[in-house]
Order: C-alpha cells, then structure tokens, then sequence
C-alpha cells in the first residue's frame, strides 16, 4: 500500500485496513451539515455567473446567522462564525467619515429635546436627519440627505444634491411625513425633527418646513456626533455598504447625480425591507413598523 508505506516513512504507522475503513466510512452528521451550511453561505457571498454579490454579502457573522435562522435553518452561531472564518468570508466594516455640515454661530437653534436618548414608543414620534457627501468620478460631490424614524430606524425620507442648499434637506423631510400620512398615520406637532447644528438645519426655511409637516425642531450641541448618534450611524452604513467601491449595489462608476440616486434608491429599498437589525431581533424595519402598527389593530 504506497500511502500507508509513505506514512509509515514519516512515523505515522497505519494499517492498510484502517485507511480503507476510513476511506469507506460515510460523512459525519457534523460534515453534512457543514456542506449544507456552507452552500447556502456561498449563496450570499460569492459572486453569481455575471459578477454581482448579493446585498446579504454585506453581513457578519451575526447577521449571517439572522439569515439563515429566517431561511428555517437552525445551526449555531459559532458554527456560522467557524465556516465564514475558514472560507474567508468577512462582512463589511466602516470608514472613516468627512465633516459635511458646517454650523452657522448666528442662526437661532431649537434645543435638544432628545438628549441622546433615540428610543422611541412608536413610529412617528421621533425623527432624526443628517446628510452626506458622495464623491463622483471625474471630480465634485454629490450630496444625500436622510430622515429615519427612530422607531425601527426606517428611513422615511431621502433625497440627492449637487448642492448643499437647504432644499433637498427639506423635501426629504416632506417625503418622511407624507410617507406617514399615506399611512394613515399622520404626524402632530408632538413629533420630533431632530438634527445636528448644520445651517440647513437652522434655517428659516427648514423651521417653516417643520411647522407645516407637524414636526418640532430639535439640534444637538455643535461638534458632537453623538448628539445625532442614529443618523450618523446610519450614513456610517450607507457610505460603506452603497458608496463605497465593490458594493454589491454598484455596477459601475459613480458619474452622474443619476448614478447616485439609482443606488440609494436600491440600497433604501432593501434597508428598509430586507436588512436585519440585530436591535429589532433579527427583523428589517418595515417589518417591526408592520408589527407595531398591527399590534395597535
């Protein structure tokens, strides 16, 4: 037997009917299961036969693992953890971001009603806003602008710019409450907007905005990302997880404000619908928002 004869010059003395009975032995139920795990893994991770990655491939492990439980398959964390590691497997981590808002020390600002506090009862009772820049190939920015509820953290309202005017700040906040009202479930001047010390942010306009959706302003301290803790976090994934080069919602250079809103418009959809937030148990927002509203029936 060449192979036991080679083992056997290395020290690891082997009978011949030992490695046929380990040769004919079955795959172990651990194996199996592995197999099975892994190949639906590849599903999310690898590219398919034109190049494209699935949204999912932004996931860790734990978020890997969320998905795969909603697929009805029960396998363990660790085990998730185990297989991605080996097969090198990794979701996406964020980068360092670049100041977009610059403060106007003469504009008259709304206090902080939120005190960094970001949980809310029920969609609708807090807002909270930012934007971001996107860089375009060839050279300048383009620029989006969120609103997300705070509830399940759904983003209600998003709009792109070429301009840091205060008006695209403002038609994102007017799609955020006419998404509610659709609903039936409009807003009263109880809501929050809630907001870093930006100049559109303070302006009069943006004021007259907030009045007529039924939303009252509130602005965190100048200088302090965590005072807008939730909306940062989410431009943090926006940026890394649509922008960013390789992103799965990219097929090509960012030329064009086109561009831009074709992916954000993508990345939205799925964030909203299909993302799993650990916070909210493994659920997307719009699911948590369906939950609660359904509850309230």
């Amino acid at each position: 037997m060449p192979i036991c004869g080679a083992l056997s010059g290395h020290g690891i003395k082997i009978a011949p009917r030992t490695y046929w009975a380990r040769k004919a032995r079955p795959a172990s139920r651990r194996a199996l299961r592995d197999a099975l795990v892994t190949g639906m893994l590849a599903e999310v991770f690898e590219p398919d036969g034109n190049g494209r990655r699935r949204p999912e491939s932004l996931y860790g492990a734990v978020k890997a693992w969320d998905y795969l439980r909603r697929q009805g398959v029960t396998v363990a964390r660790c085990t998730v953890e185990r297989l991605m590691r080996a097969r090198g497997w990794r979701g996406n981590t964020r980068a360092r971001t670049t100041r977009t808002t610059v403060p106007d020390p003469a504009a008259a600002r709304s206090p902080d009603l939120v005190k960094r506090n970001f949980r809310a009862e029920r969609p609708g009772q807090l807002h909270v806003a930012d934007f971001t820049y996107v860089p375009l190939d060839g050279g300048g920015f383009a620029y989006t602008a969120f609103v997300i509820d705070a509830y399940a953290g759904y983003i209600g309202g998003w709009e792109c710019s070429r301009s840091k005017e205060t008006a695209f700040v403002t038609r994102a906040i007017r799609q955020a409450a006419e998404r509610l009202r659709k609903a039936g479930h409009p807003l009263t001047g109880l809501a929050i907007h809630h907001s870093d010390a930006g100049s559109q942010y303070t302006s009069v306009r943006l004021a007259e905005t907030l009045h007529l959706a039924g939303l009252t302003g509130s602005i965190g301290t100048v200088g302090d990302a965590y005072d807008n803790a939730l909306a940062e976090t989410t431009i943090g994934l926006y940026k890394c997880e649509c922008v960013r080069d390789g992103s799965p919602f990219r097929d090509g250079p960012l030329r064009t404000l086109a561009d831009v809103e074709k992916i954000t418009s993508q990345w939205v959809h799925w964030y909203n619908t299909e993302r799993l937030m650990h916070r909210l148990g493994g659920r997307p927002p719009a699911e948590a928002e369906a939950a609660y509203w359904a509850a309230r029936q």
